[in-house]
């Protein structure tokens, strides 16, 4: 195998801020048209996505992932420049190093001289995970389901180690539920309270009651379901001023055990019982999806062992992923990737060392599925 460290700089070195792929994707479809994997480029919008397959038939092994990236932040901040990788103390430094343009350039190096004996290999790249993941993922697949493509397995290179490469498997993902509230009332001088019907007072105890409902008990492979309010907001910016309204912004994410019309149901409710003159609006991040223990997980679970001498853990906690595109079309669904540490903060980065661990790791997952 390649080592994937030159492709994983040469990917960092591009400024691919979502939804912008900045020439990422022509590097990858290069280096695997160079391998014999069939290229198709699939835009939407000013999205950029990446079909790429080799071999016939079934199974469809796919390896998934993202060349977009979060904004970098005040690049007087990183040690040095956010896009210019750096190889320092055992490990890359830059953009994307560990989510997810390290694992990606792993799957590559495990894939180029990897002709499957049986079945077929593919990769399903997008520039649209880290925004509003519309036109990425989401969009492929309803193309490759409409064109009869039906995936196996797929293997998805998010960030999925908790500690050391390898050390946890994500087998599921929570759902997530956006919910923006507007409290209304009615603004006036706070020396005339009677004239007055301040929003903020009216909110604090139904906020303080949803912030300590159970909303559920979990199941055997999630855990219970949990509100955050992740904003509020109220006020003129004056000191003697009752404000008109009150914003507050929260989320859900929830388990198997709960579903969105339920959950939708039972904050309404809560609310009319206080007696709210609210408006509600609400927007789904991803449903919860879970890929039982089989063949997929215990393939995984066997290359991480052969190569690191560990068993993983399976997991569902962490964020939204893809993933919540690909399973509900029938397939198994892991993800596994460098360690998560330092994704989405200054000075991102991931080992070295770990990078063509990784891409063995990758290797031996296609010779167990591919055989």
């Amino acid at each position: 195998m390649n080592d994937p460290l030159e492709l994983a700089q040469a990917l960092i070195a591009r400024q691919s801020v979502t939804p912008n792929d900045a020439g990422c994707q022509e590097v990858i479809a290069e280096r695997l048209a160079t391998a014999g994997f069939t290229i198709e480029h699939l835009p939407f919008g000013s999205v950029s996505n990446l079909w790429a397959r080799t071999g016939e038939g079934a199974p469809l092994v796919v390896f998934a992932g993202h060349t977009d990236v979060v904004p970098p932040g005040p690049e007087d901040a990183w040690t040095n420049p956010p896009f210019k990788p750096t190889i320092r103390d055992g490990h890359l430094y830059g953009r994307g190093a560990a989510d997810m343009k390290g694992a990606l350039a792993s799957m590559i190096s495990a894939a180029e001289d990897f002709k499957p004996r049986s079945g077929s290999l593919a990769f399903l790249i997008t520039s649209d995970e880290e925004g509003e993941a519309r036109d990425g993922t989401a969009h492929v697949v309803e193309e490759l389901t409409s064109r009869g493509v039906a995936i196996d397995y797929c293997v998805i290179g998010e960030a999925s180690s908790r500690e050391r490469l390898g050390d946890m498997i994500r087998h599921g993902r929570r759902g997530s539920l956006h919910g923006r509230l507007i409290v209304h009332g009615i603004q006036g001088h706070v020396a005339y309270p009677e004239l007055a019907r301040n929003p903020v007072h009216a909110a604090l105890p139904a906020l303080t009651e949803l912030v300590e409902v159970q909303w559920d008990d979990g199941g055997e492979h999630f855990p219970p379901t949990s509100l955050q309010i992740s904003n509020m907001h109220s006020g003129t910016g004056a000191d003697n001023v009752i404000p008109g309204r009150a914003e507050v912004s929260f989320n859900f994410r929830y388990s198997a055990a709960s579903n969105v019309e339920t959950l939708q149901t039972r904050v309404e409710t809560l609310l009319k019982e206080h007696g709210l003159d609210y408006s509600l609006e609400w927007r789904e991040g991803g449903r919860p999806f879970l890929t039982q223990p089989g063949a997929l997980t215990e393939a995984v679970a066997r290359a991480v062992h052969a190569e690191t001498g560990y068993e993983p853990e399976l997991s569902t906690g962490g964020g939204t992923s893809d993933g919540r595109f690909i399973a509900p079309a029938g397939a198994a669904v892991v993800e596994l990737g460098p360690v998560n540490a330092s994704i989405h903060q200054v000075d991102e980065r991931v080992s070295i060392d770990d990078l063509p661990r990784l891409a063995r790791i990758y290797r031996q997952i296609l010779e167990e599925l591919l055989a």
